[in-house]
This record gives C-alpha cells, sequence and structure tokens, in this order.
C-alpha cells in the first residue's frame, strides 16, 4: 500500500486549494483525493494541468482535464434518479415541493429536468409547484388523481410535517434528504409510504457486501456515515486508478451504490427505498439507471 500524507491546512478559496494540490505532487503524490467541497472543486477543476490522477470529491459541470475524476454524493443526480423510478411506474405528471432554499431549489431544478425529459417515453408534466413556508393549507386541495405523483425536494423535519396532509394513496417520492436512520421509528412513521432512495451503507448494513467493512463505533449521525461510506468507495476508486483498471472493474458494487464511470464523473446509483411501519425497507421497484439498472448484491434485478 502506497503512503498517504493528509494536507488540511488551506482555505477553501481558488489559490490555496490549488496551492495544496501542486505542493502534494511536487512532494511526489502519485495520485490525488480531494478536495470536498464544491467551492474547493470548482477551484481545482478550473485547472488545466492536472498532471497525475485527481480524485475530486465531489460534482461540478465544465470541461476538465483529463486526469480529473468526479465522484460525490449529489443529490441533483438523487432526484434524476426518482425521476426515472417514477417514469417506471406509470406516472405522467409531477406535483413538486419546494422550500425555496438553495438546495431545495437545485432537487427541484435536476427532478424537472429528467421529468420533462421525453427521451426515453412520453413526455412527462409538471402539474404544479408548490412552496411551502410552514403552513400546511398550501395542501389542502391536493388530492388523489391519476397517474400523478408528488416530489418532495425537501428535508427530514419538513418532509416529515407535510406527509401526514398528503392523500394516502398519492405516490410520494423524495431524495436520501428524508432519512436521518432507522433507530427513530416513532418520527418515521410519519414517513410511511414515502420513497426514496440512498446508499446500501445506511440501508443495508447486515449484508455481506456492506458488513465487510467496519463500522464506526459509536455510530455516526446518518450524514457522517454518508461521508464515511464515501471514504470507503473513494478508495476503492483510487486502487482502481493507480492500477488503471477502469475499464475492466468497473461497474463497482459500492457501499454508496453502484458505480460507473461516465466521462470523467464516477456516477453514483442509490439504492430504491420505502418507509413502512416507521422503517426505512428496500422497495419493490427497480433500480433506474443510466444506463443500465442497479445489481447491488441481493438486490431485484428486475428490469422496467
Amino acid at each position: 500500500m502506497m503512503p498517504i500524507r493528509v494536507y488540511s491546512d488551506f482555505d477553501e478559496n481558488n489559490s490555496s486549494v490549488v496551492a495544496a494540490y501542486r505542493q502534494a505532487v511536487a512532494n511526489g503524490a502519485r495520485i490525488v483525493v480531494g478536495p470536498l467541497t464544491r467551492n474547493g472543486v470548482s477551484a481545482l477543476a478550473a485547472e488545466k494541468d492536472i498532471p497525475v490522477p485527481t480524485l475530486a470529491l465531489n460534482i461540478v459541470d465544465g470541461q476538465f482535464a483529463p486526469k480529473l475524476y468526479f465522484f460525490g454524493m449529489d443529490v441533483e443526480s438523487e432526484a434524476k434518479q426518482v425521476a426515472r423510478l417514477a417514469k417506471q411506474q406509470g406516472l405522467h405528471q409531477a406535483i413538486i415541493v419546494t422550500t425555496n432554499t438553495p438546495l431545495s431549489l437545485r432537487l427541484q431544478s435536476a427532478f424537472e429536468e429528467e421529468w420533462t425529459n421525453s427521451a426515453h417515453g412520453a413526455k412527462r408534466g409538471i402539474l404544479r409547484e408548490i412552496v411551502y413556508n410552514g403552513d400546511p393549507a398550501v395542501f389542502a386541495d391536493i388530492a388523489d388523481i391519476t397517474d400523478t405523483m408528488m416530489f418532495l425536494a425537501t428535508d427530514a423535519n419538513q418532509s416529515r410535517l407535510i406527509r401526514p396532509y398528503l392523500p394516502n394513496k398519492l405516490p410520494v417520492y423524495a431524495t436520501s434528504q428524508v432519512f436521518t436512520g432507522n433507530d427513530n421509528a416513532l418520527a418515521n412513521y410519519d414517513l410511511n409510504g414515502v420513497h426514496f432512495v440512498d446508499m446500501p451503507w445506511l440501508l443495508q448494513p447486515d449484508h455481506p457486501a456492506v458488513m465487510i467493512y467496519p463500522h464506526p463505533n459509536p455510530p455516526l449521525t446518518a450524514g457522517e456515515e454518508r461521508l464515511y461510506a464515501l471514504g470507503i468507495d473513494s478508495f476503492r476508486l483510487v486502487e482502481l486508478l493507480v492500477a488503471g483498471n477502469l475499464n475492466t472493474d468497473l461497474p463497482l458494487d459500492g457501499v454508496t451504490g453502484q458505480i460507473r464511470l461516465n466521462g470523467n464523473i464516477f456516477q453514483r446509483a442509490a439504492t430504491p427505498a420505502v418507509f413502512a411501519q416507521g422503517r426505512a425497507q428496500l422497495s419493490d421497484a427497480p433500480a433506474a439507471t443510466t444506463p443500465a439498472p442497479q445489481m447491488f448484491p441481493g438486490q431485484s434485478t428486475n428490469t422496467p
């Protein structure tokens, strides 16, 4: 195993990130991992001279140096996967709930982009967009509508407040933002019936492919566990980059999901789940990925 050196004494501004990267390369790094934040990754992505394989732990748009790769937990990809899952269930109209926060608006935009994309079938429409500011009266006229689903571009606390005001038969979808773990069944009862996607690390902790990696003790929060799992899969991807085995060892069944390489981006397909009786459990719905369905060991591989 190659020695690991950590560089942490830098800010997330452009010059500081690039300077730390240059220092790592000058010190003989054969591969560089990081930075983690979106701003830090954007700063590094603007550089054209990336001399060694580099794995940035976030995802940004643009044109990049050939040796710069991206891997992260971007929720926009989850929102697009949720849209594909809902399409596979034969739903044709969507009601979107947003809170107008930057994260909520990013989720809304990503979902709408995928939902209205007619390249893979009949065109889907946005029936309504609702801004939730804490007043449940905005849901007073929501009814069960044939072939219609609701997408919650909201976090767990907001989704728990919203769900009881929605018709029980209305299909409701969300991202991993609604899942904070299965240790609080009472709070999760308010989310019963909500479909979402998250990583096997949290949804399948007893699966052999997950159990081979040590879990933190004491347990971390759900958000911290996701970062921990990101570290596991990032290390596995680094091994592939060093060995030059990207063409032979991908897709990778990771603890964060199935991982494929699309251009310079390692795309992660999360696991479909649904809340039932206060707990998140695997959904019967097939995973919706591009270009192929997810096949995490022990999970359904039925194609739509």
